[in-house]
């Protein structure tokens, strides 16, 4: 079976700018909240509905990768099936 490509990862760099780039957007977004002048009511409300975009952001992104994964597993498992029937196929015989 020939090697098969190892998994890339980010660099060191690609993450430290995600998590800061994160950080950031949602570090601004409270901030904007809490000073918006409207009743708390209001600011509670945006709050929440944050909290649960960002929540749902990260599920989402989990179930992606999740998937990604599952069809590459797949890929291998298919990939190695065709090269064990090429392997055992003779045409001569």
């Amino acid at each position: 079976m020939k090697n098969l490509p190892a998994q890339q990862s980010h660099s060191q760099a690609w993450v430290v700018q995600t998590w800061i780039s994160f950080a950031i957007s949602t570090s601004a977004m409270a901030i904007g909240i809490l000073y918006l002048p409207v009743d708390g009511w209001i600011k509670g409300y945006l709050g929440m509905g944050m909290a649960f975009t960002l929540g749902s952001t990260m599920s989402l992104t989990k179930t992606v990768r999740d998937e990604h994964e599952a069809k590459r597993l797949l890929a291998k498992v298919d990939e190695a099936r065709v090269e064990k029937l090429l392997a055992e196929h003779h045409p001569l015989r």
